[in-house]
């Protein structure tokens, strides 16, 4: 592997595992303010120990999430120099937007629900877990609207003497249709991982026969069924967008080399990697590719082939075909995981529905073990995205192999890498081994919770 291969799975591998992180902050921070509401409203003290409870997880996952993005940005700014000098004119403001504005709200303001209890008015206090869920989304819009920009670059005008395009529409970059449809899909993927993880953790304490969990349960389950729905329908139309702006990625996550009309979405292929591969698709759905790709019955998807002579007259000689393997299986991955989601869901809806929930063990057995789908879901979704936009660093403008830092070696690259990859296991492992013990714990619905904050419970002053 040479310096850019190795720079890419560096990236690849710090990504992948910083957002391990952040949607369970997200959806987490959602469901316990409606935690800490319903516990406002109720004053029902198995509403406060819940929403103590799933906070610490929180602050647990927030406290690791926060470190894996400290190194991302780390090895960013060192191994991608070029890139970070390209695009800092564009990306400056929004970053800057979500350093000062996004990132101190939500801090701010989670350090006053943590230390505020049983000293803020109740209603502050509660606002200021409401304004943690909003701080944590305000940043991703931010990012999002950045790394929109690298899908499809708008509002931007090219500097004549360095060449290096510079933002001219902030409003462009913030109506990028690309961005809109993108952001909504990251945020309700995050509630359906939050939601996920809730759910998991409330069904290992029922099979435990820890009954006061039933209400969280419940919770996770009002929010993942609906929102898991909409969330394929929101994924849908961002691939029509995707296909719009960037018909090579959706075409290659069909292994499509030719143009076709209609188009049928195959559930299962052999082969298809390489333009002189043929691949054998086994279970094609008629007209469901046409569907996905341009929002019609009968639309026209453009293949690989066709695609590829288009950009060698606009760019010049290239590949210019993405990692069509990588492409076609993440879109499966994604999809069938985001499907598993869903009928599981339903399944945990209607036993609730019925007073049954408690009472599955079946249905418990499996949503504690399903934890792990929308974090593969997730994983599958952004190879997808980022993935598809290959051979470009940002499309049209920058190729991925003129980012990578000049200076470095591949000494170097082997020895940060594999400092990062010790450094992420072993915050993941610690991640984990925190989450489960404290998840495994048992609510105390007797005992009182001392006035304030007290150093000695750890994180916080949330006890049990």
């Amino acid at each position: 592997m040479d310096v850019l291969d190795l720079a890419r799975v560096q990236f690849a591998m710090t990504s992948i595992v910083h957002f391990f992180f952040v949607p369970v902050t997200i959806g987490l921070a959602f469901l316990v303010a409606l935690l800490h509401t319903r516990w406002h409203r109720s004053g029902d003290v198995r509403h406060e120990r819940l929403t103590r409870f799933f906070g610490t997880l929180l602050l647990i996952n927030i406290a690791v999430g926060v470190v894996t993005g400290l190194v991302q940005e780390f090895q960013f700014g060192m191994s991608w120099s070029a890139y970070s000098r390209f695009v800092g004119d564009v990306f400056g403001a929004p970053l800057a937007m979500e350093g000062l504005a996004a990132f101190f709200l939500e801090s701010t303001f989670l350090g006053l629900w943590v230390f505020g209890w049983k000293i803020l008015p109740r209603r502050v206090h509660l606002l200021s877990i409401w304004l943690v869920f909003f701080g944590a989304i305000l940043s991703a819009v931010f990012i999002m609207a950045a790394n929109s920009w690298m899908q499809r670059p708008v509002g931007y005008t090219t500097d004549a003497e360095t060449g290096r395009p510079q933002l001219s529409s902030i409003g462009d970059l913030f109506t990028n249709p690309v961005f809109v449809w993108g952001y909504l899909h990251v945020v309700l993927a995050s509630l359906v991982t939050g939601a996920m993880v809730m759910l998991a953790i409330s069904a290992w304490q029922l099979r435990r026969g820890r009954e006061v969990f039933t209400t969280s349960a419940v919770l996770s389950l009002v929010v993942l069924a609906p929102l898991s729905i909409v969330q394929l329908a929101v994924g849908s139309h961002l691939g029509v967008v995707e296909a719009t702006y960037q018909p090579m990625k959706i075409a290659a996550a069909e292994a499509q080399w030719e143009t076709c009309q209609p188009c049928s979405f195959s559930l299962f292929q052999i082969g298809g990697g390489a333009n002189d591969e043929e691949p054998t698709k086994i279970i094609e759905v008629p007209h469901l590719l046409s569907i996905l790709a341009t929002g019609t019955w009968d639309g026209e998807v453009i293949g690989l082939n066709e695609l590829q002579q288009q950009d060698e007259a606009k760019y010049g000689s290239g590949d210019y075909v993405p990692n069509v393997f990588v492409q076609y299986w993440s879109m499966r991955v994604m999809a069938y995981a985001g499907t598993l989601v869903v009928l599981l869901s339903l399944w945990g809806a209607w036993l609730a529905h019925r007073r049954r929930l408690p009472s599955s063990r079946v249905f418990l057995f499996l949503a504690t073990w399903a934890v792990v789908l929308p974090f593969v879901m997730n994983t599958a979704g952004w190879l997808l995205t980022e993935n598809g936009r290959q051979p470009w660093l940002v499309q049209g403008l920058m190729k991925t192999a003129d980012g990578v830092s000049g200076s470095l070696s591949t000494t170097e690259l082997v020895l940060s890498l594999s400092a990062f990859l010790l450094v992420y296991l072993v915050l993941t492992v610690l991640d984990v081994v925190l989450i489960m013990r404290y998840g495994r714990r048992e609510l105390d619905l007797d005992d009182e919770v001392e006035d304030g904050a007290d150093a000695d419970r750890g994180l916080t002053a949330l006890t049990y």
